[in-house]
């Protein structure tokens, strides 16, 4: 049976979901604040919220306060 790293396990669940993938797109070209990312695909905070958590937990983002 062969192993994968969980590593890359979560990065491809993260990038499996389209939404996830239009977050990164955006935040490749600029930084962007939860609500900007919320105006910017119509969701709500909290929804935007547990994209970018899985994001950061796939290490493909990193986010500040």
């Amino acid at each position: 049976m062969v192993q994968y790293s969980s590593t890359l396990d979560r990065a491809f669940t993260a990038l499996a979901d389209p939404t996830r993938r239009g977050i990164l797109e955006r935040l490749g070209q600029q930084d962007a604040s939860i609500s900007d990312l919320a105006d910017a695909f119509g969701m709500s905070l909290t929804g935007v919220r547990k994209h970018v958590a899985l994001l950061e937990n796939a290490g493909l983002v990193r986010s500040e306060k």
